[in-house]
């Protein structure tokens, strides 16, 4: 471990825990207090600063990094780990002040705090193979302070190191009297010749080789035109050369793949596969033209006009037909909610719900229980809102289904429960959905938060990821009287919920009224703990948790592999429904997070995340907004309502073609996308008619973003750090589908991390399968025991 005393700095001794209650907004009950424990500036622009963060400074090596969160509506910033003290918990982080949650780190004083500190995160600098040998680690800017921690591993374990350092000016060189401590020989080179030696670092690296230097190894940190050079000149001798990306990374945890890059033909993701690259295979023209991305956006923020009306309006509609339709649902007008993130539709009142539910038959063999994955009692708590009891139609819902506000909305219950209703086969079915949406919100605005106390059992479980499949376990495994802890990678807990299905689908504080109930259950939840980098499975089963549940979801997007994939405004679905919904940038610039979106935008994919990015960037000022989908509009995945429902906002629809190609500029940034019209061939294993290329019909559909969105797979995080953990090819891990255990003893699994991308109450009626499996594993261990 390379733990430093950093100097001329003032420690205070810190609580590092405690219990927090904030009312009104995202944040977990139980939360750990990230402190500034310590601060100096090491020039007008750069700051030097400990956090307390005690695990991660247990666990910390050179070349992870953290990623940090000023507050409720900061962004999401990566900082490379400076260094870390064990005995304090401090982590050191040094940070460039360039815009504003820089600056309002800098602002920050000695015991003072901050929302989020996630890590360590990253692959670890792989060193320790070159104690004796000659290294040279090159930092320019503040890529000094990364090369710094690297630099002094290597002297710490003999390696002999020369270390060059560059920098504009004098006034911005930084760190010069550290480095010097860690080296055999340091060599400052400036602009213009202020400090040091005028020039570059690329012309010291020449002039020790000119010299006969032969090193083992060069590792370059800092701006990436620097590494570029420095990786172009390494090459010329042959030199194996490391350079850290971290300069692109947005999220740090692998699932927006925004920190995309091409590396030996293929592409990586710097903040899971990195951030250190072999320099000679990293594709720095594409790297560069990707970090540019959203200078225009930050530019022109304090130019850009919020398009939210702020005002809901509940638009009356006709009475229903009640013998064969339902009652129609109050919507905003499309004009209108094109231009704010208000919920599209507004939900039934008493009446209406009321009328609904008078046309459920109460069928004997209730077929519609049967479509439901976690078997609500549909008609009994349908028959409680006919009678206008709407509390106990909640308590027979929250029976099975811990989330009804979120299932209401989401859950595509055309093909589940409401395809199985009797009143379908005359007309339309019974509105099943729209009542268990009405009947949690009902709850939520009328009710008071309801309290347990359930007599614990004694033993502890461990949840890997907030969203449905995880909660519904940590759910009814609270119910049942287990210690409860649910480990979530991001700030916020919900995961998909969070960040995938946007605002006017799916209201964020509804979802975290819902889990508020999970919390009074009993249920300890941790945001920032990214299991596979801050722990591992094994950790968790030594610290005392007798069983695990994995249910972190299918967070790995999916790409096309076509040319120009990686131009700039070329988006992942995933990084794009992220930026808007759990960073808020449709708030842009009254958040911090920005999201560049053109004036022509094409959407690939059919399914409802296609959908969601399409109405997303409408709202977000395109003028056109373009699906593209290879198969026939009936054969589209997507919920019927949202394809209605995008028709309406003026969503246009290129169905039967298929992308090819992504056109653009010198400058990198998407000027149009090819398309080629498909022919329909024989039906294939999901019962649709293939799609089948016709030649010669390519055409360019001129656009200047591109909104990939053809389906996800799992993190690779978990398989990669747990080596019995068994995965399928393509990512997803394998259970007994009976008990969703996984190969490894105690951990058991379900959910898109099992399945790839499928639907939320699929999720839950895993994350109960589980529930009751691993209840039945504990006790039976138990009794061996005895």
């Amino acid at each position: 471990m390379f733990s430093l005393e950093p100097p001329k700095t003032v420690l205070i001794n810190l609580q590092f825990t405690c219990e927090l209650a904030i009312i009104g907004d995202m944040r977990d009950l139980r939360s750990t207090v990230f402190t500034v424990a310590s601060k100096r500036f090491l020039n007008d622009s750069v700051v030097m600063m400990e956090i307390a963060a005690p695990h991660i400074a247990a666990k910390a090596k050179p070349g992870q990094f953290i990623i940090f969160r000023i507050d409720e509506d900061g962004e999401r910033i990566p900082l490379t780990i400076a260094g870390t003290n064990k005995e304090t918990g401090n982590v050191m982080i040094i940070a460039q002040i360039v815009g504003k949650s820089t600056r309002l780190l800098s602002e920050k004083n000695v015991g003072d705090t901050i929302a989020d500190f996630v890590g360590p995160l990253g692959k670890a600098s792989e060193l320790d193979d070159y104690a004796g040998k000659k290294v040279a680690v090159i930092g320019g800017g503040l890529g000094a302070a990364i090369a710094w921690p690297q630099a002094k591993r290597l002297h710490e374990i003999g390696a002999k190191v020369d270390i060059i350092a560059g920098y504009r000016n004098k006034d911005l060189v930084i760190l010069e009297d550290e480095m010097r401590e860690c080296s055999d020989n340091l060599y400052v080179t400036t602009d213009d010749g202020s400090n040091g030696v005028k020039g570059f670092v690329s012309d010291i690296l020449q002039q020790r080789i000119d010299e006969g230097i032969q090193y083992d190894l060069v590792i370059a940190v800092g701006p990436l035109i620097m590494m570029k050079v420095v990786s172009e000149l390494t090459k010329k001798y042959d030199i194996p050369t490391i350079v850290s990306m971290n300069t692109i990374m947005i999220d740090g945890t692998g699932m927006c793949g925004g920190c995309r890059l091409s590396v030996d033909g293929e592409t990586k993701f710097a903040c899971v596969d990195g951030p250190d690259f072999d320099g000679h295979l990293v594709n720095f023209e594409e790297a560069m033209r990707r970090g540019k991305m959203y200078h225009r956006a930050e530019r022109d923020q304090f130019e850009a006009i919020c398009n939210l009306t702020g005002e809901k309006e509940h638009k009356k509609l006709p009475r229903p037909n009640m013998s064969l339709e339902k009652v129609p649902m109050p919507t905003q007008d499309p004009a209108e909610r094109q231009t704010n993130f208000l919920e599209v539709e507004q939900g039934y009142t008493p009446p209406m719900a009321m009328e609904e539910a008078s046309r459920c038959l109460n069928c004997k063999h209730r077929p519609c229980v049967k479509g439901c994955p976690v078997m609500v009692n549909i008609p009994d708590f349908i028959n409680q809102v006919y009678l206008g009891d709407f509390e106990k139609a909640y308590e027979l819902i929250t029976d099975t289904n811990g989330l009804p506000a979120v299932c209401g909305r989401v859950c595509p219950q055309e093909v589940q429960c409401e395809e199985l209703c009797v009143r379908g086969f005359k007309g339309q079915p019974v509105a099943i959905g729209r009542l268990e949406r009405f009947v949690a919100d009902w709850h939520m605005d009328h009710a008071e938060d309801q309290t347990f106390d359930i007599e614990k059992n004694g033993h502890k479980v461990a949840i890997i990821g907030s969203g449905p499949a995880g909660l519904t376990c940590a759910g009814d495994l609270a119910k049942m009287g287990y210690e409860v802890t649910v480990f979530e990678a991001l700030h916020v807990t919900g995961g998909v919920l969070m960040y995938g299905i946007p605002e006017f689908r799916l209201p964020k504080k509804l979802v975290q009224k819902e889990i508020s109930m999970l919390k009074r259950l009993g249920v300890d939840i941790r945001t920032n703990m990214v299991v596979g980098r801050v722990n591992s499975l094994d950790e968790l089963l030594s610290e005392g948790y007798e069983a695990i549940f994995i249910g972190s979801g299918a967070g790995l997007p999916s790409f096309l592999h076509i040319p120009g994939e990686n131009l700039n405004a070329v988006y992942s679905a995933n990084e794009f429904l992220t930026r808007i919904n759990l960073m808020k940038a449709y708030q842009f610039p009254h958040v911090d997070t920005p999201v560049f979106v053109g004036e022509h935008v094409a959407v690939i994919g059919g399914g409802n995340v296609a959908m969601d990015a399409a109405r997303s960037a409408k709202r977000l000022g395109a003028k056109t907004v373009t699906v593209v989908y290879r198969r026939a509009k009936e054969d589209m995945p997507a919920r019927i309502e949202e394809v209605a429902h995008a028709g309406e906002e003026g969503i246009e629809f290129k169905n039967l073609y298929n992308p090819v190609s992504i056109q653009g500029n010198d400058e990198g940034w998407v000027t149009g996308l090819i398309i080629q019209k498909m022919g329909q061939g024989e039906p294939d294993e999901s019962g649709r008619r293939r799609p089948v290329p016709l030649e010669g019909t390519e055409e360019e559909l001129p656009v200047d973003t591109v909104i990939i969105a053809i389906g996800q797979s799992p993190n690779p995080l978990l398989r990669d750090t747990t080596p019995d953990l068994e995965t399928h090819f393509w990512g997803g891990i394998i259970v007994d589908e009976e008990t969703m255990a996984t190969s490894k003893p105690g951990v058991f699994a379900g959910g898109d991390a099992v399945t790839g991308a499928a639907t939320v109450i699929q999720a839950m009626g895993a994350g109960k399968t589980a529930a009751a499996s691993i209840d039945r594993y504990i006790k039976a261990n138990e009794d061996a025991s005895a």
